[in-house]
């Protein structure tokens, strides 16, 4: 075989690899990148999680206080009343 041949084989041999090396190079990373963005995701995911979460625990303490504050309109209404019959009380006694 000639010299000018056997360059072109060694010449086409090296770029074949470095190419093939590149596009390793460049897979490993798209991969990483990847489960970095995974990582994220799954963090979002928790957030959004836990927030759902918050949110049904703000609306059962929303219901319990509109119930003690009923409650307590109740109780203030039942005072006044009461209120009322010991002024009438001390008017009829005094």
């Amino acid at each position: 075989m000639s010299e000018a041949i056997i360059q072109t084989i060694i010449m086409s041999l090296v770029t074949l690899f470095g190419t093939f090396g590149g596009i390793l190079t460049a897979n490993k990373l798209s991969n990483y990148r990847i489960e970095q963005l995974e990582k994220k995701v799954d963090k979002h995911n928790s957030v959004i999680e836990k927030t759902y979460g918050l949110e049904k625990d703000v609306q059962e303490m929303r219901k319990d206080v509109d119930r003690i504050d009923g409650e307590g309109q109740k109780t203030k209404e039942k005072v006044q009343e009461i209120d009322k019959r010991v002024t009438l009380l001390e008017k009829e006694r005094g």
